[in-house]
């Protein structure tokens, strides 16, 4: 049985320990405010295992070149966690805390905080190069009548109803598991079988098909229209909103290394465009 004198000190001691604790806290609270309680030992990726042209897990992307020109710049080693790009992919890696940058994401997006842009592109309509055709866009009275595929839910989707090609597309689901599916690809080998005559694909994605796959596919710009959703965007990295420095610290490497990811986009085949919204000369 403890004395008076003993449960006292007892007492003392947990009330500096519960002192020490909220101290603490207080302290991880106000560093995880700046980012700094994050280990900066290498360079912890967000990435999806199976989506080229962006990224897998051999590093094959462009993403996962990218990714290596921001960590030597850092002098930090670059390790990835591994998550499929669905729903819940922001949620389920950066906020977490299983990595710390996102390779690619557009410009102001509102689940993250983004860095400088690294490149602008478009999207663009795909199609077979030894047909005779020379479409322009989805506005050429050329493409009327012919079966268009679209990735459902993305931007150019109002381009189709606006020009009344809706009724004869054919739909490619936008959220899949891209470790089992690529609705990308398969809407390519429907290109190249007939199945449809021409689809709306992301530029860096029609333009790695072009050059890598070497098919028969060329493609064109698809142009801003006033009142619908717009058709290029700026493409930038995405981190937490809590860590500004180290957003800094990234857009000091984009800025310094611009001409090295530009190197690695043009050999990816993605179309750049300036920022006026033109192709840049490859």
């Amino acid at each position: 049985m403890h004395s008076l004198g003993e449960v006292m000190t007892l007492r003392s001691l947990l009330f500096v320990l519960l002192i020490a604790s909220s101290v603490s806290m207080h302290v991880a609270t106000a560093q995880a405010q700046t980012g700094e309680i994050i280990s900066r030992s290498e360079l912890r990726v967000c990435a999806d295992p199976n989506n080229l042209p962006f990224s897998n897990e051999h590093e094959e992307g462009f993403e996962n070149r990218i990714a290596h020109v921001v960590g030597d710049e850092l002098k930090l080693p670059v390790s990835y966690f591994w998550f499929p790009q669905v729903i819940g992919f922001v949620r389920n890696t950066l906020r977490t805390y299983q990595c710390d940058l996102v390779m690619g994401t557009v410009a102001g997006d509102d689940i993250m905080q983004t860095t400088n842009p690294y490149y602008f592109s478009a999207y663009v309509m795909i199609y077979r190069s030894d047909r005779g055709l020379n479409l322009t866009g989805l506005d050429d009275p050329a493409i009327q009548g012919m079966r268009v595929g679209i990735i459902a839910g993305t931007p150019p989707s109002n381009l189709l109803i606006r020009h009344g090609l809706m009724a004869k597309a054919k739909p490619y689901a936008l959220t899949v598991d891209t470790r089992y599916e690529s609705p990308a690809r398969q809407m390519i080998q429907d290109i190249m079988g007939g199945e449809i005559d021409a689809g709306v694909l992301w530029g860096p994605i029609a333009g790695y098909y072009v050059k890598h796959e070497k098919l028969p596919l060329q493609f064109a710009l698809l142009k801003n229209e006033p009142g619908a959703p717009r058709m290029d965007y700026h493409i930038a990295m995405g981190v937490r909103g809590n860590e500004p420095d180290w957003r800094r610290r990234i857009n000091a490497v984009i800025i310094k290394r611009q001409s090295d990811i530009k190197a690695i986009l043009r050999d990816y085949g993605v179309p750049l465009l300036n920022e006026q919204g033109e192709l840049l000369s490859r």
